[in-house]
């Protein structure tokens, strides 16, 4: 982490404008942390998959993971730029840690237990006040633009965006369409993805989380568009620019998310084109935790590396 703030980063916290000093010193600290600090990259750990997959899908294929403490000392260890989990595994380790690395509290989520069809909703779990006094530097909240009950949860972001802003706090929005207005394979349409950075853009993120895009389209209104403005969508590279530029022309940062546990061939193409196509970073659980402390570390490690060349 270099010692004074870099220009790449004051020029993404210009981007900002409208903020107070609180919430930019927070950003400054997520984007100044870790190895990656001052690149403008970042790398995130995030560990809610146990609230929203249950804890033997989760973590059975690497039993420390049961223990919180794990995962704020790998996300230390690895030199991540922050660490994200619900209310419970934060409130577990958040003094024991405090001050050792950035912590973005979620606050919404759900759970495997039950299927909603086409309106999937995440609960509200925690506040903003609760992310105040545990530290973190940001909050995080979960929208299923396509969902039909979307409009809740548009308003419910709303007000904690509104909330943690004025208490300093950055807000991190994980964008992920789902519900009865999309397909399943469509889900990670390059402009479904693309709509859901803007999307969350629009609402006031700070942060964006989005999945990779898939090269196809979704919409047929969309589908017009792209053909005859000849939006190229082959290569993951060019499908992740596209992304980022929906997001404000790359204003805002845009990471993209590991999803389920692969290879770590597949993984680091992935990375690959990610960074080709102007990602400001990755959100990688599934694929760090589950594995043995030593191979995540490795995993991370040449994770970073790409996002610093």
């Amino acid at each position: 982490m270099p010692e004074h703030t870099t220009e790449r980063v004051k020029q993404i916290l210009s981007w900002y404008g409208s903020d107070n000093p609180g919430t930019l010193a927070n950003l400054h600290r997520m984007l100044m942390h870790g190895k990656l600090g001052g690149t403008g990259k970042m790398v995130i750990l995030p560990v809610d998959q146990g609230f929203e997959h249950g804890p033997a899908r989760s973590f059975a294929k690497n039993p420390d993971g049961y223990d919180p403490d794990y995962h704020f000392q790998l996300a230390i260890d690895a030199g991540c730029n922050a660490y994200a989990a619900p209310l419970g595994f934060i409130e577990a380790g958040a003094a024991k840690f405090a001050g050792q690395i950035p912590l973005i509290l979620k606050l919404n989520n759900s759970d495997s237990l039950s299927k909603m069809g086409g309106a999937p909703c995440s609960a509200v779990t925690a506040s903003v006040k609760e992310a105040v006094r545990l530290g973190c530097s940001a909050v995080g909240f979960t929208i299923y633009p396509a969902s039909d009950a979307r409009n809740t949860q548009l308003e419910e972001l709303r007000e904690i965006t509104q909330e943690a802003k004025s208490m300093g706090l950055a807000v991190v929005v994980w964008s992920y369409p789902r519900g009865s207005g999309v397909s399943k394979d469509g889900e990670t349409a390059v402009d479904i993805s693309a709509y859901a950075a803007q999307i969350a853009a629009q609402m006031g993120a700070h942060v964006i989380k989005v999945k990779p895009p898939k090269d196809l389209v979704e919409l047929d209104a969309a589908k017009k568009v792209y053909e005859e403005q000849k939006i190229p969508t082959k290569t993951l590279a060019e499908r992740v620019r596209h992304v980022v530029q929906s997001a404000f022309n790359g204003k805002r940062i845009v990471i993209f998310s590991g999803g389920e546990a692969k290879g770590t061939d597949a993984v680091l193409e992935e990375i690959r084109g990610l960074k080709e196509g102007g990602a400001f970073g990755s959100i990688m659980g599934r694929n760090a935790f589950q594995r043995p402390k030593a191979e995540a570390l490795k995993l991370l490690a040449e994770v970073m590396k790409i996002y610093a060349s």
